[in-house]
């Protein structure tokens, strides 16, 4: 065969190979970067399970004794005042033995001024025979004892009398304990939640153990307190007194006016679940509370610390064991690993390993995403 035949060949079957290992080259992989710069980082603790909007004051409220609903002043979603009268049981036999002990003290204060009366002209008397004998007048001795006797004996009987008006005064009182026990009056400013009684239907208080429908459920929703379960690992780090925001499944944005007002001093231990301590964070700007209702779901978000001006990455650009991959100027991805600092579900502080500019692969779950690979960055 003719030579220069066979090194045309040659030359065409080696173009040939190239053009295919070229076609099967492995292509660049477009991803999304991220090019580091500073801004704030927090370090926050958030809750576990999700958590719910409560009243800051909530009362299951029922008569002290049972009996039949006599009068019903209150519908649901009432605003009432403290004090204010809310459900009534029958009690017109109560109410007349609060009649008939207001009689019996005006009696007793009657008999006592008369006793009283009484005991003053005898002790008089007696003082006017006291003073003849010892002017030699014609009053024998016995007289004078006599006298004296019977003034005292007046003077017990008054005093007996104003025993009697006092008896009287708290046999009252009693009486009129006996008939608060068939009435509901609200402990507190707020809002009639639920009203589960009717005119006539008989109400009785729970027995001990035995939990029964209240009568009337009230609401306190001046200010509203979000109570979610922390696991007991982060509750440790939790203060009173630390910021904290609060977000809602109902509304959009996250209201950060809460501090945490309370770190419960016990955790709760549930079958299945891991171990939490339930803490509670108050909302303290106004508009906050706008729109909230008690019941809401609500997850929070304590703030640990804070740093205003740092290096940072985003969460999904971070691998296991503190890694990422950086982009260099040949769009050629290359492993690296950093030093952490603060930390939360968006960024992480950088302290060391990167620096400002630095452009660091986010896809990284996307396949082809590996060290060495050609990427093609997202505009």
């Amino acid at each position: 065969m003719n030579p220069k035949k066979i090194s045309f060949i040659t030359l065409a079957l080696a173009f040939a190979i190239a053009a295919i290992i070229y076609a099967q080259r492995p292509q660049p992989v477009e991803v999304s970067a991220y090019t580091l710069v500073e801004g704030e980082v927090q370090s926050t603790v958030a809750n576990t399970r999700v958590g719910t909007i409560k009243a800051c004051r909530r009362a299951y409220l029922a008569p002290a004794i049972g009996g039949q609903v006599a009068a019903l002043h209150v519908r649901e979603s009432d605003k009432v005042k403290r004090g204010q009268l809310l459900l009534e049981v029958w009690n017109q036999d109560l109410k007349a033995n609060v009649t008939l002990q207001k009689a019996r003290i005006e009696v007793s204060r009657a008999s006592a001024e008369q006793a009283c009366q009484l005991a003053g002209g005898a002790e008089r008397e007696a003082a006017r025979l006291s003073k003849l004998q010892k002017h030699k007048q014609i009053v024998s001795v016995e007289q004078v004892d006599k006298s004296i006797t019977g003034s005292k004996s007046q003077q017990a009987a008054c005093r007996a009398a104003l025993l009697a008006v006092n008896v009287a005064e708290a046999e009252l009182e009693v009486a009129e304990a006996s008939v608060r026990k068939t009435l509901i009056l609200a402990p507190f400013d707020g809002a009639v939640a639920e009203v589960n009684a009717e005119l006539g239907e008989f109400v009785t208080p729970s027995p001990p153990g035995i939990p029964t429908l209240p009568p009337i459920d009230l609401l306190d929703v001046s200010c509203l307190t979000v109570s979610a379960p922390i696991d007991e690992v982060d509750a440790a780090k939790i203060e009173a007194g630390m910021t904290a925001c609060v977000s809602l499944d109902a509304f959009a944005d996250k209201r950060c006016s809460g501090v945490v007002s309370r770190v419960a001093p016990y955790v709760l231990e549930k079958e299945k679940q891991a171990r939490t301590v339930e803490v509670e964070v108050t909302l303290k700007d106004p508009r906050d509370l706008s729109e909230l209702l008690p019941g809401y779901s609500a997850d929070i978000e304590v703030l640990l610390a804070k740093k205003d001006s740092v290096l940072r990455l985003p969460a999904d650009a971070i691998l296991e064991n503190h890694r990422v991959f950086l982009i260099d100027d040949r769009n050629v991805l290359h492993e690296r690993s950093f030093q952490p600092g603060l930390a939360n579900w968006s960024f992480t502080e950088v302290l060391s390993g990167l620096k400002a500019g630095d452009r660091v692969v986010q896809s990284v779950g996307k396949d082809g995403v590996v060290d060495g690979a050609n990427v093609i960055v997202k505009p």
